[in-house]
């Protein structure tokens, strides 16, 4: 008590009552600008919304699907991390979600990005950095200002947003991703990302009573989204559900041909193989979906890995770079073809001190490379190894060898900088 006492004397001596009424009028007046924020903290998620194992999908969305928007997953990461107490994790998929929306989305990234303010500005308030804040807040107003709106505006690119966000969770708030789209087609009736979120919604809470309509939404959005090859295994899944199986199937095949590693069009595959009752090729993709599974599960270890490792012990480094391994290399035994498997056990197999088995993956990986990213990539990951190990000159050959496989872009590497920098720097 005592204590108490003297921590408000200590208060009152350094902040006049003045000063302490000026702060808490500032705070009430930055939550009140927060609520009006159109983003996820403002949809009313609740950690009971969001399904297990949401934080692994999305991982394999972000690397294998080319029909979703890498800038929306990872606003949904960093709120998962965010109601899982992990600020500053959250505020690192913030930095990726506006970079994505600004390569994804560059004609509206602006608009876009609101929703990342948003978050960004809601992370640094539970944080308790204000400034930040608040200053997040004045970029979504100078935007809407500009749609004479103070906080928020209404147009399909943010309804979309809050649209896939609640798809992605499932369950009850399937109906409520429904509405957004349906909003967002309201003002653009032939939007292709608000008519295959709708489709795919409507496709999710419709029961065996109403195909037909389900059918004509699916058929709409295949036509303006004719590369968004899950939208084709939905639509083989309501006809299969019509007694049309023959003629679905062949849009399973197509499919999977063009997105044999879309995890949302294996699965969906396997769904329909099951319900033909085609043991043999159920079995196969049940496969696939179990190699996916420790591909994910090793590459997400890896990411904390790289992540974290200042901040642990090297007892729990080892530790989770052994897990990161044991799932690496059980999905490379499965499927061999896996992209990045061998650079990721290089990497790895490096870290603990293990060079012979780490140089046989980066052999092997750079056997594989045959495009001009996957060879760019490869010597940037082998330099980025050369250099941990105080290899200079081999990390600035690798660097260098890195530049001549793609001239006429300048390519990011993942510590934000581009290959000319990192070289700029070591000479």
């Amino acid at each position: 008590m005592f204590q108490n006492f003297q921590r408000r004397i200590s208060l009152a001596s350094f902040f006049p009552t003045e000063a302490i009424a000026n702060m808490s009028e500032t705070n009430s007046s930055l939550k009140q600008s927060l609520s009006q924020l159109k983003c996820h903290f403002t949809w009313n998620f609740k950690e009971k919304d969001i399904p297990e194992d949401l934080e692994e999908r999305l991982h394999e969305q972000i690397e294998f699907s080319n029909s979703a928007s890498k800038g929306t997953m990872y606003n949904m990461l960093a709120y998962i991390k965010h109601l899982r107490g992990k600020d500053e994790d959250a505020l690192e998929y913030l930095k990726q979600a506006e970079e994505s929306i600004q390569q994804e989305h560059c004609d509206k990234a602006e608009v876009r990005n609101l929703v990342t303010w948003g978050n960004y500005a809601w992370v640094n308030y539970h944080l308790g950095r204000l400034p930040e804040a608040q200053a997040y807040v004045d970029k979504v107003k100078q935007v809407c200002k500009k749609f004479s709106s103070p906080y928020r505006i209404e147009c399909p690119e943010l309804e979309n947003e809050e649209g896939w966000t609640r798809l992605k969770c499932g369950g009850l708030q399937t109906e409520r991703a429904m509405v957004c789209f349906e909003k967002a087609l309201e003002k653009h009736p032939r939007d292709p990302e608000s008519t295959s979120g709708l489709a795919i919604a409507v496709y999710r809470v419709s029961d065996s009573q109403t195909p037909v309509d389900v059918t004509d939404s699916l058929h709409k959005a295949i036509k303006l989204n004719p590369d968004n090859h899950y939208l084709k295994v939905v639509l083989a899944l309501t006809r299969q559900r019509m007694k049309e199986g023959d003629e679905g199937e062949s849009l399973v095949e197509e499919a999977l041909e063009k997105a044999p590693k879309d995890p949302e069009v294996v699965e969906a595959a396997t769904k329909f193989y099951k319900r033909k009752g085609d043991s043999e090729k159920t079995s196969e993709l049940t496969q696939k979906n179990l190699t996916r599974q420790h591909y994910y599960k090793g590459y997400i270890y890896r990411g904390e890995v790289l992540r974290k490792s200042n901040m642990m012990s090297s007892d729990e480094l080892n530790e989770l770079i052994k897990k990161a391994i044991d799932h690496l290399k059980k999905a490379h035994e499965m499927d061999e073809n896996l992209p990045c498997v061998c650079l990721y056990l290089g990497e790895l197999y490096s870290r603990v001190g293990e060079h012979e088995e780490a140089e046989r993956y980066f052999q092997e990986e750079l056997g594989k490379a045959q495009t001009p990213i996957a060879k760019q990539r490869f010597h940037l990951h082998y330099g980025n190894v050369q250099l941990e190990n105080n290899q200079t000159e081999k990390a600035i050959h690798h660097y260098m060898e890195g530049c001549s496989f793609w001239s006429k872009r300048k390519l990011v590497t993942e510590a934000g900088l581009d290959f000319g920098s990192l070289i700029g720097i070591l000479i």
